[in-house]
């Protein structure tokens, strides 16, 4: 198989084997590794049809990552998709309502990012081996609630590797922060911020193009890496479920192969929904991926609009992963879209003026969102149709997916991606259901939600409320920076 060379979104003169940028996790002038082309499919639907997750995983993943050896692969994904997840099938697909819903969340963390950084720690080990890596990596990771435990999760104790999280202090559920800040692991590092994901987000991506850092770290032993999803070794995993969720509908005869449906994404970062347009590129049949943001719905505006403004209030919601202003995958769809000098122009354009300008509204990802009554709308109505309690961020998805069939008449047969267990959102959730649950603590709400779905406490996180809280800072996000290297250089 030819090699795929990745290069950047800024300069298609910045290039990487697939190992290089999954080590190097962003350019070193701030732009994302994209692959050079598109691979294509080599089996065909039928023959993928066959497959469970870990043999679908190797037909897509070994497209993308030319210079990991079968072996090298093969490894990675048996370490990766085995007994952490409570159900074989990985990613099973179930029909409720209207839709077919992917469940993303039967990992150890409860929530898809486990469907990538179970992997993402294989992938960076042997990269750094197949790369003559010999000093320490530092994985610098900024969470909008469910990146930061699953990369915990994954890096806890790999030799070799430090990792370091940072998280809104204010700005995600009580599981969520109690994931992170009980997490154990000589090598994990978890800190509060005072300020949002976006705050977050932009100070470690400017600590990744700090030279000067950079350099008199690389002195001391260490090296950059990050988990978030602008590595590329993050994205490409999430591309496999996608062919996932569309086999099993055509297993469960709710289409045939050959078919298209629609995907519909609730989307922050937008790494998940690009995933899946990556998924279409290498020939999965989708007809229109819907896009579903909450209140901070500045994708739908540039979906609808062709302007991307960021200049616009920060909503804090019932949907804390998705309150982002800063879509930071978005420059990959840019960049596959137009070209990385016009991306760059783009890119310093949002720098400084908040905001651009590029008509993409006539593409296959139409944007809409759900306000928070209707996201509780959802819930309800999901719940009192088919028994069945989605999440905040599904329900986000599942109500932008109602409005988007009204306003289009579109009944093509939709895959909804379940991105969360409800149990990450109790108090949220059972309120959406009774307004009754409203003066009840969270904690013990998981046994009433535990009653009316069905479905048990999931057990990473029983009884995670009387787990000792063993990371305990929180800072000022002007001091992310100085934090780091206090860290490292001890």
């Amino acid at each position: 198989m030819e090699n795929l060379k990745y290069v950047g979104t800024r300069d298609k003169n910045i290039t990487a084997t697939a190992s290089q940028a999954i080590l190097k996790g962003i350019c070193d002038d701030g732009g994302l590794y994209i692959p050079e082309k598109m691979p294509k499919l080599e089996k065909s639907l039928e023959e993928l049809s066959k497959l469970d997750y870990r043999k679908l995983a190797y037909e897509i993943l070994k497209l993308f990552l030319t210079d990991y050896t079968d072996d090298e692969l093969k490894a990675c994904i048996k370490g990766a998709y085995d007994e952490k997840f409570d159900t074989p099938e990985i990613a099973p697909v179930v029909k409720r309502a209207d839709v077919s819903i992917l469940e993303l969340f039967h990992g150890k963390t409860i929530a898809f990012k486990d469907m990538a950084l179970s992997i993402l720690p294989y992938l960076m080990k042997t990269a750094a081996r197949k790369n003559g890596i010999d000093k320490e990596i530092v994985i610098l990771t900024a969470t909008s609630g469910d990146t930061g435990k699953a990369a915990l999760e994954g890096f806890a104790n790999v030799d070799g590797i430090r990792i370091i999280v940072f998280f809104p202090e204010d700005g995600v559920s009580p599981v969520q922060k109690l994931q992170m800040v009980t997490q154990e692991g000589k090598n994990t590092c978890v800190v509060g911020i005072k300020g949002n994901f976006d705050d977050a987000q932009t100070a470690v991506k400017t600590i990744f193009t700090d030279k000067a850092l950079s350099d008199e770290l690389s002195t001391k032993g260490f090296i950059f890496s990050s988990a978030n999803s602008i590595n590329i070794g993050r994205l490409l995993p999430q591309v496999v479920y996608y062919f996932q969720g569309y086999l099993r509908m055509a297993e469960s005869g709710e289409i045939k192969l050959g078919d298209e449906i629609n995907v519909v994404v609730p989307t922050g970062n937008f790494g998940n929904i690009l995933a899946g347009y990556f998924a279409k590129l290498l020939g999965l049949p989708v007809k229109t991926f819907v896009c579903a943001s909450n209140m901070n719905n500045i994708l739908t505006d540039f979906f609808n609009t062709g302007v991307y403004d960021k200049n616009r209030p920060f909503n804090v919601t019932m949907s804390p992963s998705m309150d982002i202003l800063i879509s930071s995958n978005l420059e990959r769809l840019l960049c596959l879209s137009t070209s990385q000098e016009k991306t760059k122009a783009l890119m310093q354009s949002l720098s400084k003026d908040g905001k651009y300008t590029l008509d993409l509204t006539d593409g296959i990802i139409k944007g809409e969102f759900a306000t928070e009554e209707e996201t509780a709308s959802a819930i309800k109505q999901m719940y009192e149709k088919t028994g069945y309690v989605m999440d905040t961020h599904t329900a986000v998805a599942y109500a932008s997916y109602e409005k988007y069939k009204a306003k289009t008449g579109d009944n093509t047969p939709a895959l909804l991606v379940s991105t969360a267990s409800p149990y990450k959102f109790t108090k949220d959730v059972l309120i959406s259901i009774d307004k009754k649950y409203a003066d009840m603590d969270f904690f013990p709400l998981m046994k009433e939600l535990e009653k009316i779905s069905g479905v048990k406490i999931p057990a990473p996180i029983a009884g995670i409320e009387n787990r000792p809280v063993l990371h305990k800072a929180v800072i000022e996000k002007e001091e992310i920076k100085e934090f780091v290297k206090n860290q490292l250089i001890k």
